[in-house]
């Protein structure tokens, strides 16, 4: 995160994005629902096609600004700040909430194992793999959008009130303010969704409520 935030080349860049995009998509891998089977193809195989095709088209989409940058030389401070400043971080958290569903799809297509408050397992839904998919995507982006977003305010607001009196002693100021964020938004991404999930009978499909009468179930969300 820290080296992707402050690359000015496009090259650079991509290459950064591609490395951070790797290391959560395995970390998304191995931290995901392990329910979905399949017999016609093999489904690390099929994650791992789309998890290299989802690292790819991020790290092409994260450098874009920088590409505009490059290509283009824009005059105005305000769009210089709106394309390296502000643009980067909704893309992070866009392309981050994407590799998270790409990765995970198998969920959406076979569905995960419900559970009713005693742990029995009652059977697979895909309604239940479609809403824990999203909820960690929405708390993938939350963290990274916000981890790339809120220190560009920061630093700007030290910037004008002139705080840091050294030039040379921005960067350092920079990395401690981005793991300051990391830090702090660690705990509360992962504390936006418990990790025992919970869904309502009536968004169940009808085959798993023929066979119960209960009115809660429960799943895994995965990280």
């Amino acid at each position: 995160v820290i080296i992707s935030s402050v690359q000015r080349h496009a090259r650079h860049s991509f290459f950064w994005q591609f490395v951070f995009h790797t290391y959560t998509t395995a970390f998304t891998l191995v931290n995901g629902n392990g329910t979905p089977k399949s017999e016609e193809y093999s489904l690390q195989q099929k994650q791992l096609l789309l998890g290299l095709g989802a690292i790819s088209y991020s790290a092409c989409v994260g450098a874009l600004p920088l590409v505009f940058m490059n290509r283009y030389t824009l005059k105005n401070s305000l769009m210089q700040l709106v394309v390296r400043k502000l643009l980067p971080a909704p893309l992070l958290g866009l392309t981050s909430a994407f590799t998270v569903a790409m990765v995970r799809s198998p969920e959406f297509d076979n569905g995960i194992e419900v559970m009713d408050r005693n742990g029995k397992v009652i059977g697979v839904s895909k309604k239940a793999g479609e809403k824990a998919v999203m909820e960690t995507a929405l708390s993938r982006a939350v963290l990274f959008g916000t981890t790339f977003f809120l220190p560009e305010v920061l630093m700007y607001c030290v910037q004008r009130a002139r705080f840091v009196k050294n030039p040379r002693a921005l960067g350092p100021v920079r990395m401690f303010v981005i793991m300051s964020v990391l830090a702090g938004m660690l705990p509360v991404s992962f504390s936006m969704f418990p990790q025992c999930g919970e869904i309502k009978r009536a968004d169940l499909e009808p085959e798993i409520l023929s066979s119960t009468e209960e009115t809660e179930f429960f799943y895994n969300r995965g990280i």
